[in-house]
């Protein structure tokens, strides 16, 4: 018998300086049976960043032709491909093709390193692809954050991303690979 999700209503308010956007999302999170916490959370941190009113979470890990979140213009036509964790070239190749603008959130400690010594040269090579990479001391911070009914802030500046529930609060560093 198949395992099913695991539903997590999250209510999000954003405070982001940079954009000037300050909004609070409703939605309710699927995770996957094989997905994590932290997965999970990296991909709300993922749509705090990027939030607007086309961004959606996808089918995610249960569908191979789908990023975790997409943006897509009125035309059906995708916009922005968000995807967490360490893709193949091949993968990213193919986001590049469809989407205007591929974001990667690389994720994992010494994996994600090694990762980007790999991909790092063929990632760049392509104005349309950024990739982000959340140390593995925050992405397991984050993790913690993970409740089936959550309340977050998400306050961003220039410098850093603030995340915080009634217990908690936590400064995320992105590291921007160029």
């Amino acid at each position: 018998m198949a395992l099913n999700a695991t539903l997590f209503k999250t209510t999000l308010d954003i405070s982001d300086l940079r954009r000037h956007y300050y909004q609070r999302h409703q939605f309710t999170v699927a995770r996957h049976p094989s997905e994590t916490d932290e997965r999970m959370m990296l991909r709300i941190l993922a749509f705090a960043l990027y939030a607007n009113e086309h961004l959606e979470f996808t089918k995610g890990l249960s569908t191979d032709d789908e990023p975790d979140l997409w943006e897509k213009s009125l035309s059906g036509e995708i916009d922005t491909w968000i995807e967490m964790g360490l893709p193949s070239e091949k993968r990213v190749r193919k986001a590049r093709a469809i989407a205007k603008q591929v974001i990667l959130f690389i994720y994992g400690g010494r994996t994600a390193q090694m990762w980007w010594q790999d991909n790092g040269r063929k990632a760049r090579q392509h104005g349309n692809v950024k990739v982000f990479e959340v140390s593995n001391d925050d992405s397991t911070a984050l993790q913690e954050f993970a409740q089936r009914t959550m309340r977050l802030q998400c306050t961003i500046d220039e410098d850093s991303i603030w995340v915080s529930d009634a217990d908690n609060n936590l400064e995320i560093k992105l590291i921007e690979h160029l």
